[in-house]
């Protein structure tokens, strides 16, 4: 498996960015998609977006398309997720996860196809 850790959650107002990173470790790390996922109160685990194994091909939940973008440095070990546009309706925990298959070819948005996750860190969208 792969160790996760995210940061970068904040407190902020509508309208603002955001970045939030997530450091991995462990092995093949660099080989499997990442994903990030958010949960709000009260309800389910959500795709929000992921990114193949090179950086190269990326997937977003049409409620985050085209204010978020999802990127990887896996020369740093690191995935972020830059959200712009914010509104309190992206009010979660966000998760970032580890796809189980290595180089698996085509991004999977179900939450049982990532193997490790982290501890998630809270995003806050109010005035």
């Amino acid at each position: 498996q792969v160790q996760l850790v995210e940061s970068g959650g904040a407190l902020v107002q509508p309208g603002d960015s955001l970045r939030l990173s997530c450091v991995a470790s462990g092995r093949t790390r660099a080989l499997r998609a990442m994903g990030w996922f958010r949960q709000a109160p009260g309800k389910e685990r959500v795709f929000v977006a992921a990114v193949d194994w090179s950086g190269s091909s990326t997937s977003y939940a049409d409620s985050v398309k085209d204010r978020f973008t999802i990127s990887r440095d896996n020369v740093r070990d690191t995935v972020y997720l830059q959200m712009n546009m914010l509104t309190p309706e992206d009010t979660a925990v966000y998760y970032c996860a580890a796809d189980s298959q290595p180089l698996r070819v085509a991004l999977t948005t179900t939450p049982s196809s990532y193997d490790s996750w982290g501890q998630g860190t809270q995003v806050t969208v109010s005035s």
